[in-house]
């Protein structure tokens, strides 16, 4: 018989131990990715994001932290981020008219430039549509940055420049080691630049 309590506790202790492990495996791809951002966003660079299903869900949800803010102690400038997951109209016609594993690929050869930066969110590291956005991001002389996860980051941690890989190969830990790590990047960003 499914034990409610017993599964919330196995649970929140699993996600305490993924960020902890975050901590440990993580730091320097995360002082990287730091570094990348803060520094592009000076120069007056943009961020783009994709990710599918829950990736998708966060890359609005850190494109809005970047571009309204994140800290409501600092009074900034927004910080340009657009989330290439969020137009249905644009999604669906890329969908239908050149394939789904295009859809980003596409956006990011109308949007992207050279020193932006794109943010791919992927638990599996392996997605097509995401292999092909980053393709696509190192033509147009793009810095990439992955948030990644199983299968130790998959085919995407050879092609980002700095890859940040989740040390589970749970996708609910590994997606909420993704929005902690994002927030931290957005916040460690506004601060150095405007706090």
């Amino acid at each position: 018989m499914f034990e409610r309590k017993k599964f919330i506790s196995e649970s929140l202790k699993e996600s305490s131990e993924v960020k902890n492990l975050i901590l440990e495996k993580c730091y320097d791809s995360i002082c990287a990715a730091a570094d990348t951002l803060t520094n592009a966003v000076k120069d007056g660079n943009k961020i783009l994001l994709c990710g599918n299903g829950g990736s998708a869900a966060d890359c609005q949800h850190l494109a809005t932290e970047f571009m309204i803010r994140l800290s409501h102690d600092i009074d900034r400038p927004a910080i340009a981020a657009i989330a290439l997951t969020t137009d249905t109209s644009n999604l669906t016609a890329g969908g239908n008219d050149i394939g789904f594993e295009n859809v980003f690929s596409r956006n990011i050869e109308g949007l992207g430039n050279k020193g932006d930066i794109l943010i791919c969110i992927s638990t599996s590291g392996n997605s097509p549509n995401i292999l092909k956005a980053v393709s696509k991001a190192k033509d147009k002389k793009m810095t990439v940055i992955g948030f990644l996860g199983k299968n130790n980051g998959g085919k995407l941690k050879e092609v980002c420049d700095v890859s940040i890989i989740i040390p589970s190969e749970n996708t609910q830990r590994i997606q909420e080691g993704h929005i902690t790590v994002g927030h931290i990047l957005c916040e460690i960003t506004e601060r150095e630049l405007y706090g």
